[in-house]
C-alpha cells in the first residue's frame, strides 16, 4: 500500500512531537533545579544524582535526533510557497538538531565535574568544557533564530499549508512564552526553563498536527480498496 502525502505529513508531525516530548523528559531530568538558579552559572546543576544525570543523558540523547524527522514536517507543510526556502529550513534544522544532540551528550559530563568533590580546583575543566560544546549551542541558537525568519516569511505569505496565523507560532516566540512564564510565575516557569525549547517545539508540532488533521478531513482521502 502507497503511503499518501498526507500519512506522511502526518507521521513526521508525529514523530516531530516525540521528538520534543522525549527530548525535553531528558533535559528535564539533567538540567531541572527547584531553586530555579539557571541564571547563576552552572549552579542549578549541584545536587543532581549520578542516576538522574546518566537516565537524562541517554534519553535526551536518544530522543534529540527525531527532531530531524520533525525538520521534515515543517518543510513538506511549506513546500508549496517557496520550496527553495523551505528545502533550507529544512537543512538549517536538521543541522542545528544534530550539534544540539551533541550538546546534550555533554551536559552529564559537567553535571559530574559541578557536583566532583573539590569543585574548586576544576575550573580549567570547565573552561574547557564551554569552549568545546557551549560554542555549538550558539550555533544552535542561530540556527533557531533562522530557521524561524525562513518559517514566519513562508507562512505569512498564505502560499503555505499552514493559515498565516500559524505564522505567530515560531520557534523563537514560543522560547520567549517559557521565559516570560519564568518571569511572571516563578513556581511554574522553573520547570519550563530546562526544557524551554522543547515546550515550544511540542506546541508547535501539536499545532501542525492539528492543522494536517483537519487538511485531512477536508480533502476526504478515499481509503485503498
Amino acid at each position: 500500500m502507497d503511503i499518501s502525502d498526507q500519512q506522511i505529513r502526518w507521521l513526521t508531525g508525529v514523530v516531530g512531537l516525540l521528538a520534543a516530548v522525549i527530548t525535553g523528559t531528558g533535559e528535564f531530568l539533567l538540567h531541572f533545579d527547584p531553586q530555579a538558579r539557571f541564571t547563576d552559572g552552572l549552579a542549578f546543576f549541584e545536587g543532581i544524582s549520578e542516576t538522574r544525570s546518566n537516565w537524562g543523558h541517554f534519553i535526551g540523547v536518544l530522543g534529540a535526533p527525531l527532531y530531524a524527522v520533525g525538520a521534515y514536517h515543517i518543510y513538506l507543510m511549506l513546500r508549496s510557497a517557496n520550496h527553495r526556502w523551505a528545502f533550507i529550513l529544512f537543512i538549517v534544522m536538521a543541522y542545528g538538531c544534530a550539534l544540539g544532540g551533541v550538546w546534550m551528550g555533554s551536559r552529564a559530563s559537567i553535571s559530574a565535574i559541578v557536583n566532583a568533590p573539590q569543585y574548586a580546583d576544576l575550573g580549567h575543566l570547565v573552561a574547557l568544557y564551554d569552549l568545546r560544546y557551549e560554542s555549538l549551542l550558539n550555533v544552535t541558537r542561530f540556527g533557531i533564530l533562522a530557521i524561524s525568519i525562513i518559517y514566519i516569511w513562508l507562512t505569512a505569505s498564505g502560499r503555505s499549508d499552514y493559515p498565516k496565523w500559524m505564522a505567530f507560532f515560531n520557534p523563537i516566540i514560543l522560547l520567549l512564552f517559557s521565559f516570560a512564564v519564568w518571569l511572571a510565575v516563578p513556581d511554574i516557569g522553573k520547570f519550563m526553563m530546562p526544557i524551554a525549547l522543547n515546550i515550544g517545539f511540542a506546541i508547535f508540532f501539536a499545532l501542525s498536527l492539528f492543522h494536517v488533521h483537519r487538511l485531512r478531513t477536508d480533502t476526504k482521502e478515499p481509503t485503498d480498496a
